[in-house]
C-alpha cells in the first residue's frame, strides 16, 4: 500500500535524490484490481459487440455505453459520495484509463465525460451548480463537453477570441465565439466553455439547448472514429451568472489544471494501448509462416518485440510511480479545503504528469508502428486490429498540449521551482560543476545506479549552463530546452523502471530495465553532445562534452542476446510479460 511507502514529496525531487521505494502496479489493494477487472468485463460484454458499428459513424453508442459505465461507478470515481461517487485514489483512475485503452474512440468519449467534463465541476463548481449537474453526470444521465481549443488558439489558451459580455441587467453574460475540436459535442448536454471578460479568461456552464448555440458537422478524422469531434459555434449565448464556474479571470487556473490531471491518465491510457498492440503482434508473428518457419522465430521480429516489451515496462512502472507519489500526497488532505488540496496536490507532480505524457505517447506510437511493420501488408488492411491502433494512436501526442509543449514544459517547471527556492536545483548543479573538475575514477559497486547517478548529473549541468547562459531568455532556447526534457524523461523512466526489476527480483524485468538504460545512456549522449556548442565555447565546451560522455559511460553489451530473451518471455506470454502481484 501507499502509505506503507515513503515517496519522493516533492515533483522534480527524484532528479536530486537516491530513491529507494516507489509504488508499482504490484501494490494494488483489491478495490483497485476489482475495478480493474470490472472495466476489462465491461469492455468485453458492453463495448465489444458495438465496436464496428462505432468505427463506422453510429456515434450514439457512446451514449448507452457511458450510461452502463455510469451504472458500474465508473464514472464517478473521482467523485464525492454525496454525488453519487466513489471517492478513489488517483491511482484507479489511471487504471480504468490504461483498461479502457482498446477501446479507441470511446475511451476519448469516457475520458472527456470523467476528466475535463466533470472535474472542473468536482473542483470550481459552487454547492448549487453541484447539486444541479454532478450526481446526473456521475450516472451518465448528462454528457459532458469541454470548449477551450478555437481555429487560432490550440496550445495557446489564453489567446482564445470567444468573448463574454455582461448583459445591461446584469443576470446574464453573452457568450460569442467559436471553438473547435469539442469531443462528445454530438452528444453533450453541458459544456465547460471559456471566454474573456474584462476580468480575463473565464470559464462557463453553458447547456446543449441554450439559444444561439449550435454545432458544426462531424469532424472527419484520421483515428479515433468511434468519438464525437465537432466545432462549437456560439452566437449571442446568453448565460445566467450563477453559471460562471469558478471565479471571473481565472479560468486559466482551471484549464492548466485540469490538463495536469488528464496528462498523466492519458500516459495509463498509452501503455494500455501499447499493451494491447504488442499482444496482437506477438499473436501474429507466432501464427504468420514465412520461409517455412513462425516469423517470431526471426532475429529481427524478436529485436521489436523485446524492444516495444522494454519500452512498456518502463513507461507503466514511470505512470504507476508517479500516481503513487500524487496518492501519498493526497492521502492526509485539509478536508476543510479538500478541493484546494487536491489540486495542490497534483500541481506538485505537474512535471511527473508531463513526462509520462510525453513518454507513454511515444511508447505507444512506436509499439504500434512496429506493430504495422510484424504485420506486413496486413498491418495496413482495415481488417486486422492493428490498422486501428496505428491510426487511434496517432492524436496522443497532440492531445492536453503537444508533446513539445510539453518538452518545454519539463525543464520549465523545474527551473521555475528552482528559482522560487522549492527544488535546491542550482546549489547541486554548482557542485556538480567543482565534482566535474574533479573526477573520481573509481568503479563503482552497482553499475546501474552509478549509470542512472549519470544520467541525473547529466540532465542538472545541461540545465545549469542553461540557465547560467540565458537567464529568463531560456524560453526562447526551445531546442536545448528539448533536450533536457528529453534527458530527464529516459531519467525518470529508467530509473522507474530499474526500482521496479529490482523489486520483483530481477529475471525478464531487470532485462527490460537493463535494455532500457543502456538505450538511455547513449541518447542522452547524443542529445547532450549536440546542443553543448550551444552553451559552451573553448575548454569550458571541450571539458563538458568530455564530462557527458565520462557520465553516460558504459561497457558494451550483446544486445542481441539479450533481446532474445526477451522476446521469448514475451512470446510465452502472448503479449506484455505483465509482471505477477
Amino acid at each position: 500500500m501507499i502509505a506503507d511507502k515513503k515517496l519522493s514529496t516533492k515533483g522534480g525531487g527524484w532528479l536530486l535524490e537516491k530513491p529507494e521505494q516507489i509504488f508499482t502496479p504490484e501494490d494494488f489493494d483489491d478495490t483497485t484490481r476489482m475495478i480493474q477487472e470490472t472495466v476489462r468485463q465491461f469492455v468485453e460484454k458492453e463495448y465489444r459487440p458495438v465496436a464496428e458499428a462505432l468505427e463506422h459513424g453510429e456515434l450514439e453508442h457512446n451514449i448507452p455505453l457511458l450510461r452502463k459505465a455510469g451504472e458500474l461507478g465508473l464514472l464517478g470515481v473521482e467523485v464525492g459520495e454525496e454525488y453519487g461517487g466513489l471517492d478513489l485514489p488517483k491511482t484507479v483512475s489511471t487504471v480504468i484509463a490504461e483498461a479502457l485503452a482498446g477501446t479507441g474512440g470511446f475511451s476519448v468519449t469516457y475520458g472527456v465525460q470523467t476528466s475535463i467534463g466533470l472535474l472542473p465541476l468536482v473542483y470550481w463548481g459552487t454547492k448549487e451548480q453541484k447539486d444541479k449537474y454532478l450526481a446526473k453526470l456521475v450516472s451518465g444521465e448528462l454528457i459532458a463537453a469541454y470548449c477551450l481549443t478555437e481555429p487560432q488558439s490550440g496550445s495557446d489558451a489564453m489567446g482564445a477570441k470567444t468573448r463574454a459580455e455582461l448583459s445591461a441587467d446584469g443576470k446574464y453574460y453573452i457568450l460569442n465565439g467559436t471553438k473547435m475540436w469539442i469531443s462528445n459535442a454530438g452528444f453533450a448536454h453541458l459544456f465547460t466553455v471559456f471566454a474573456k471578460t474584462p476580468e480575463g479568461l473565464t470559464a462557463f456552464l453553458v447547456e446543449r439547448d441554450t439559444p444561439g448555440l449550435r454545432l458544426g458537422g462531424e469532424e472527419k478524422k484520421m483515428g479515433i472514429k468511434a468519438s464525437s469531434t465537432r466545432q462549437v459555434f456560439l452566437e449571442d449565448v446568453k448565460v445566467p451568472v450563477e453559471n460562471v464556474l469558478g471565479e471571473l479571470g481565472k479560468g486559466h487556473k482551471i484549464a492548466f489544471n485540469v490538463l495536469n490531471v488528464g496528462r498523466y491518465k492519458l500516459g495509463a491510457g498509452a501503455i494500455g494501448g501499447a499493451k494491447g498492440a504488442l499482444a496482437l503482434s506477438a499473436k501474429y508473428a507466432q501464427e504468420r509462416v514465412a520461409f517455412g518457419k513462425p516469423i517470431a522465430q526471426f532475429g529481427l521480429i524478436q529485436q521489436k518485440l523485446a524492444e516495444m516489451a522494454a519500452r512498456i515496462f518502463a513507461g507503466e512502472s514511470a505512470v504507476y510511480r508517479t500516481m503513487g507519489m500524487i496518492d501519498q500526497a493526497l492521502s492526509n488532505l485539509d478536508k476543510a479545503n479538500a478541493a484546494e488540496a487536491v489540486l495542490a496536490g497534483i500541481e506538485e507532480y505537474a512535471i511527473e504528469a508531463s513526462i509520462i505524457k510525453v513518454l507513454g505517447s511515444e511508447v505507444l506510437d512506436y509499439v504500434v508502428d512496429e506493430g504495422v511493420q510484424i504485420h506486413g501488408g496486413y498491418g495496413y488492411s482495415a481488417e486486422y486490429e492493428i490498422e486501428r491502433a496505428y491510426r487511434d494512436s496517432r492524436i496522443n501526442r497532440i492531445f492536453e498540449g503537444t508533446n513539445e509543449i510539453n518538452r518545454l514544459l519539463i525543464p520549465g517547471m523545474l527551473l521555475r521551482r528552482a528559482m522560487k527556492g522549492e527544488l535546491p536545483l542550482f546549489d547541486a548543479a554548482m557542485k556538480l560543476q567543482k565534482e566535474l573538475l574533479e573526477p573520481s575514477f573509481e568503479e563503482p559497486e552497482d553499475k546501474e545506479l552509478a549509470q542512472l547517478e549519470g544520467l541525473k548529473k547529466l540532465a542538472l549541468a545541461v540545465l545549469g549552463l542553461a540557465a547560467l547562459k540565458y537567464g529568463k531568455q531560456i524560453e526562447e532556447e526551445q531546442e536545448v530546452l528539448a533536450v533536457a526534457a528529453d534527458i530527464l524523461i529516459d531519467v525518470f523512466a529508467a530509473e522507474s523502471a530499474l526500482l521496479r526489476a529490482r523489486r520483483l527480483g530481477g529475471g525478464v524485468y531487470a532485462e527490460m530495465a537493463a535494455l532500457y538504460l543502456y538505450q538511455a545512456l547513449d541518447r542522452a549522449q547524443a542529445a547532450a553532445l549536440s546542443i553543448l556548442p550551444r552553451l559552451a565555447e573553448g575548454d569550458d565546451m571541450r571539458l563538458m562534452a568530455s564530462a557527458a560522455r565520462r557520465l553516460t559511460k558504459h561497457d558494451p553489451a550483446d544486445l542481441v542476446a539479450l533481446r532474445r530473451r526477451i522476446a521469448q518471455k514475451v512470446l510465452e506470454a502472448g503479449g506484455y510479460p505483465q509482471p505477477k502481484a
